[in-house]
């Protein structure tokens, strides 16, 4: 009864109050309804305001790339729960996104080894050196000695898992910059615990030499966005030694070892302020030899304190900086100060009165980088009082202006005593004796391995010297040539009807050292050799594509082809471009393009153990591409100089002529099955090189390598008058049977004299 009384009285109550408890609980239910959507909306807007960076996101590297597992389990399941993309959609927090940030931290420090590194347990120290007048090559050599017998002194029998390394040596004429100073050595696999310290001897020139195309090189390495700032910060340390000449520059700040200064500045940015002995500076006219002594000593005890540290430790504040702390501030900073001082486009009035009060001052968009306070002047590539102009004039060149030269080939003195001309006598109909070997530019963009200049000849691959005129350069070098002629009229043997032929010149071998297209002005300069007759001969490396495409007509035009492939080409010619490969295939385009307005030629140099061995398809490929008038192939002529060695280049690497013969079987045969019209017409033993010859010039049943020259010219003249073009096939000229491959190529009117040999002091007349 109490029962359901009770439960009448709960009826009665909800039928009471059921409408206030619903609108109630409906009140309720709507307002969490609206927080959560307002909630949502905020939530939207404050991560869509700045959206989140995809490194931050990602769970597997940190700011610098390191993982972000830890030994600590607490860290770890720590890091889990601030994964979002880990552990599943990202929760986002109410309220604006909040942005932080910090200084990250360097991998590394001078200690020189990062956390995964292999302990240090050897030093490799690596001698590097430029020389012009071998001075700093021979205190390179010294220094090389003196760590040579520290290592051998200090050589810890009892350990042999530690020590110092005998030192390694290098010219830097002679290296792929790449493989040294774009990033360090790596550690040979069966010592990882190799350490690398550079010891860089450096002098100073004023004139253009390797030693500015390393600090380009350096420079470009730095501020390349896609390389690490600090590529070489794997090397243990490194030390610089400059010599100058303080007669010439009394101080540091008017230039006294200012080059071995620069790159002291690249090598710590570069490393990281990893500056292991201070830079040294040795007076090649006083105190040199006493100062690299000291500096080689201290150096010594530096490698063996990384030995016993494991690296060079973290020094005071400021160790292994750039540059003093009291030095004008570096080029970044400037450009943040410029930066600062442009003013805004909106504050720019433009119309109106420019001069009135409150007018911004006229901004000079024009002009950037640091203000000069005059026109900076030109600099001479080759000045007379240059080490360059002294090594060049030793060699036997006549320097004409300040870019230019001409030298007597050896072959000029062969004609005139009747000995012989060289190959292009054979293939082509010059006359030694009448030929000018000469050159518009000294300059040049490659440090090929069996250059007879080995260094002595600038390098550049811009042209930023002071430009003489090309009536200057032409009469120059015939008045050189002249002058070397001359001095031949004592010499015993010299033929007096080749002598008197020889006071004329009627052909130019562009092909002496350098890059005679390099020239501003080259074509001017080929229309006053044409001007006179003067048949000319250019030689280009293939580097330059812009040059080659604006170039005026040629008697023959020859491209150095030294390698089928980009790597045989980067270690065969060592160019200075680092788009090299890609020049080189615009050139032979543009070759391809021209071959039925020029006489194309391809030089091919054979160098044995680089260029030779199954490059035959390769050559073939590129002859495919340009499909030249003929092909040459030479085999390489050894200098004999001490430097070539350091080249790599030695007599094991010049080939035989019957390895010649053989190469050329072997590319006539690939070119003959690409169906490619060419074939063997002619040779020269004695220069060691043969000829192949497009089909265009075989002629009823005979070739036609040679030039008619005065033909050439009547079309030349021809062409400039009426505009009337002409094509290589209309100046050709029988070959001469004796130069037909097969028959030797030696002009049965000469005579020609063994020096060398069973067959020294002989001379043997051929037969016609």
């Amino acid at each position: 009864m109490l029962t359901d009384s009770s439960f009448i009285g709960l009826l009665a109550f909800w039928h009471s109050y059921r409408l206030l408890f619903l609108v109630a609980l409906s009140t309720v239910f709507l307002g969490l309804r609206f927080y959560r959507i307002l909630q949502s909306r905020t939530k939207t807007t404050a991560s869509s305001s700045i959206p989140p960076s995809p490194r931050s996101q990602s769970p597997e590297k940190t700011d610098k790339g390191t993982s972000l597992k830890s030994s600590n389990p607490a860290t770890t399941q720590k890091a889990e729960r601030q994964l979002p993309l880990a552990n599943g959609p990202a929760k986002g927090t109410s309220g604006p996104k909040r942005v932080t940030g910090k200084k990250p931290s360097k991998v590394t420090g001078r200690q020189g080894q990062t956390e995964d590194a292999e302990p240090l347990s050897f030093i490799q120290p690596i001698i590097f050196f430029a020389s012009l007048t071998g001075t700093t090559e021979r205190y390179a050599k010294i220094l090389f000695e003196e760590l040579r017998a520290a290592a051998q002194k200090r050589a810890d029998l009892q350990d042999r898992e530690r020590g110092l390394l005998p030192p390694q040596i290098h010219d830097l004429s002679y290296i792929d910059l790449d493989d040294y100073f774009t990033s360090a050595p790596k550690p040979p696999p069966n010592s990882p615990g190799t350490r690398y310290v550079y010891c860089l001897l450096i002098p100073t020139y004023n004139i253009d030499s390797i030693l500015n195309t390393v600090l380009d090189h350096l420079n470009e390495t730095h501020n390349d966005f896609r390389i690490d700032t600090g590529s070489l910060s794997s090397l243990a340390g490194y030390s610089v030694f400059g010599l100058g000449d303080k007669e010439g520059w009394p101080t540091e700040e008017e230039g006294f070892c200012s080059q071995a200064k620069e790159l002291d500045k690249w090598m710590a940015k570069l490393t990281r302020r990893k500056r292991a002995y201070p830079l040294g500076l040795g007076d090649v006219k006083s105190d040199a030899e006493s100062s690299l002594k000291e500096w080689s000593q201290g150096l010594q005890d530096i490698l063996f304190d990384i030995l016993e540290n494991g690296g060079l430790g973290e020094g005071v504040p400021g160790s292994g900086d750039p540059v003093e702390s009291d030095e004008e501030v570096d080029d970044e900073d400037v450009d943040k100060s410029n930066a600062q001082n442009v003013m805004d486009l909106e504050d720019i009035k433009f119309g109106g009165d420019q001069n009135a009060a409150g007018s911004p001052i006229p901004v000079d968009f024009t002009t950037t980088g640091k203000s000069s306070s005059g026109q900076p002047t030109e600099k001479e590539m080759v000045p007379k009082t240059s080490p360059t102009y002294a090594a060049l004039t030793k060699q036997g060149y006549t320097i004409v202006g300040s870019h230019s030269g001409v030298k007597i080939c050896r072959w000029t003195k062969s004609a005139l005593r009747g000995r012989g001309s060289c190959y292009k006598f054979s293939f082509y109909g010059i006359r030694s004796h009448l030929c000018m070997e000469a050159t518009p530019s000294l300059s040049c963009s490659n440090k090929c391995i069996f250059c007879w200049r080995h260094g002595t000849n600038p390098v550049g691959t811009t042209w930023r010297w002071k430009v003489d005129s090309p009536e200057l350069i032409f009469e120059g070098v015939k008045e050189g040539h002249y002058k070397k002629i001359k001095m031949m009229r004592g010499v015993p043997g010299v033929r007096a009807e080749r002598f008197a032929e020889a006071m004329r010149i009627r052909h130019c071998a562009l092909s002496l050292v350098g890059e005679p297209i390099f020239y501003p002005h080259i074509n001017e300069f080929l229309d006053m050799l044409h001007g006179e007759r003067i048949s000319s001969f250019l030689v280009c490396n293939a580097q330059h594509p812009d040059q080659l495409e604006a170039l005026h007509r040629v008697t023959q035009l020859y491209v150095s082809i030294d390698a089928s492939n980009r790597e045989s080409l980067r270690k065969i010619d060592r160019p200075l471009h680092r788009d090299f490969w890609e020049r080189f295939q615009r050139c032979l385009d543009i070759l391809r393009e021209k071959r039925h307005v020029q006489r194309t030629v391809f030089r091919l140099t054979l160098v044995k153990g680089f260029n030779v061995d199954d490059e035959v398809i390769g050559y073939a490929n590129l002859v495919e591409k340009a499909l030249p008038c003929f092909v040459e192939i030479k085999g390489v002529t050894f200098c004999g100089t001490s430097t070539s060695a350091g080249a790599g280049l030695t007599m094991q690497n010049v080939p035989f002529y019957e390895e010649v013969a053989q190469f050329v079987t072997a590319l006539d045969a690939e070119l003959q099955r690409r169906g490619l019209k060419y074939g063997i017409a002619a040779e020269h033993a004695h220069s060691c090189c043969v000829l192949i010859a497009s089909e265009r010039f075989h002629v009823n049943g005979k070739w036609h390598t040679r030039i008619d020259y005065d033909r050439f010219f009547e079309l030349l003249e021809k062409e400039k008058a009426d505009g009337t073009s002409f094509t290589p096939e209309d100046y050709m000229r029988e070959t001469e049977d004796w130069a037909l491959w097969g028959n030797g190529g030696f002009d049965p009117n000469d005579k020609r004299v063994y020096t060398k040999g069973k067959k020294k002091n002989m001379q043997i007349t051929v037969e016609p």
